[in-house]
């Protein structure tokens, strides 16, 4: 396990850190908060998805606990993201047969809606980029939705997703929020709280870091509101994004909503992303203490030592969207002076988010093989 050369790329400490649990609370009312865990709770096969301990790499690293939450065991989809789409597709169905939903999706989104429409016997239609795998395209069709290849981008797929619901007047599912388009990513963000209400029950400890990794930003909104509710303590919050897509980093450093450009997608496909949705924007641009980005060249090595218990007794299947918490800790308790600067050290309880397993079967294995050389 040779980690010690491993970097952050960048690191921006917000001069507008400011965490207020009623400011939060606003934008994620703790209604939705209650009302999703009680909701999802009750569907067949719930169950609190494991916290682990990384205890090979918490004494490398000289910390008190390194916490991972396992999402890879969340329902059969393998990724937090089952808790979103799914609640919201319920929710604005309200049981309601004749509907047909849609969503534009990277991957697992788009895979929670499809599941969620079973669930409840509607049609759904998902539109996707170019970019986006056979592997996760199969997943969908195997959940009884219809999938649409989209020439371009994440954005081109969302456009064609917007224009043929209003046409057709399909329910859209989208978990990017923007002006007049709150409520439903409300919804999916408050599914992703759930994490949070689990290991407050999970562990005894106060966790003093928390791991976030960004894209549009939904997860880790979601888990700050989960936070702002459930924790008695709020710990440092530090987000973690792709070095090529690091729309929230270069955000909260212009201190406005930022659009970036990005040159090359990231192998960390769920989170490259190149604008931020509205309500996490809201809530991270007080609630993040810093900001980092990190490159690809960490990520397959991460999934093999995840694999091959070099972090942990037991063996754990992360996806490459599951990674960036790893190398993001690994990367700042390499940093003498950013390791002091935010308290790192022997009485650490640190929770990073493994939201997925091998969500995309066949880059997993390529990814494992690859970060086993």
């Amino acid at each position: 396990m040779k980690t010690d050369k491993w970097k952050l790329s960048k690191f921006l400490l917000n001069k507008k850190f400011k965490f207020n649990r009623d400011y939060i609370l606003k934008y994620l009312p703790s209604t939705l908060l209650i009302d999703s865990y009680k909701n999802i709770s009750k569907w067949r096969g719930y169950n609190s998805t494991p916290l682990l301990k990384l205890n090979k790499l918490n004494k490398k690293l000289n910390l008190k606990n390194i916490f991972y939450k396992d999402e890879s065991k969340r329902f059969h989809l393998k990724s937090f993201k089952a808790l979103g789409g799914a609640y919201a597709v319920e929710k604005v169905s309200k049981k309601e047969k004749k509907i047909t939903v849609s969503s534009a999706t990277a991957g697992n989104h788009g895979r929670s809606v499809a599941w969620g429409a079973k669930r409840l016997k509607l049609k759904c239609k998902i539109f996707v980029s170019q970019y986006v795998s056979e592997t996760r395209v199969n997943e969908i069709e195997k959940l009884g939705a219809e999938v649409i290849r989209v020439k371009g981008n994440y954005e081109a797929s969302l456009k064609k997703c917007k224009l043929a619901s209003k046409k057709n007047n399909w329910k859209i599912i989208q978990d990017v929020s923007t002006k007049n388009y709150k409520y439903i990513p409300q919804l999916t963000m408050a599914g992703y709280s759930i994490l949070i209400k689990e290991i407050s029950n999970q562990t005894n400890e106060y966790i003093t870091h928390i791991f976030l990794q960004a894209g549009v930003g939904g997860l880790a909104a979601g888990l700050v509101a989960g936070v702002a509710k459930y924790f008695k303590r709020i710990p440092k919050i530090i987000i973690v994004e792709p070095d090529r897509a690091d729309c929230v980093l270069q955000s909260i450093k212009s201190n406005k909503l930022k659009k970036i450009r990005i040159k090359k997608e990231s192998i960390m496909g769920g989170m490259s992303c190149n604008e931020m949705s509205l309500l996490p924007w809201q809530i991270l641009k007080k609630a993040s203490n810093c900001c980092v980005t990190i490159s690809d060249k960490n990520v397959a090595r991460t999934v093999a030592n995840l694999k091959d218990k070099k972090f942990s007794k037991l063996s754990i299947i992360g996806g490459e969207c599951a990674t960036p918490g790893v190398i993001a800790l690994i990367g700042m308790c390499n940093n003498v002076k950013l390791r002091k600067l935010i308290d790192l050290n022997r009485n650490s309880n640190v929770l990073l988010i493994g939201c997925e397993g091998n969500a995309d079967v066949k880059l997993y294995k390529q990814l494992l093989s690859k970060g086993r050389k």
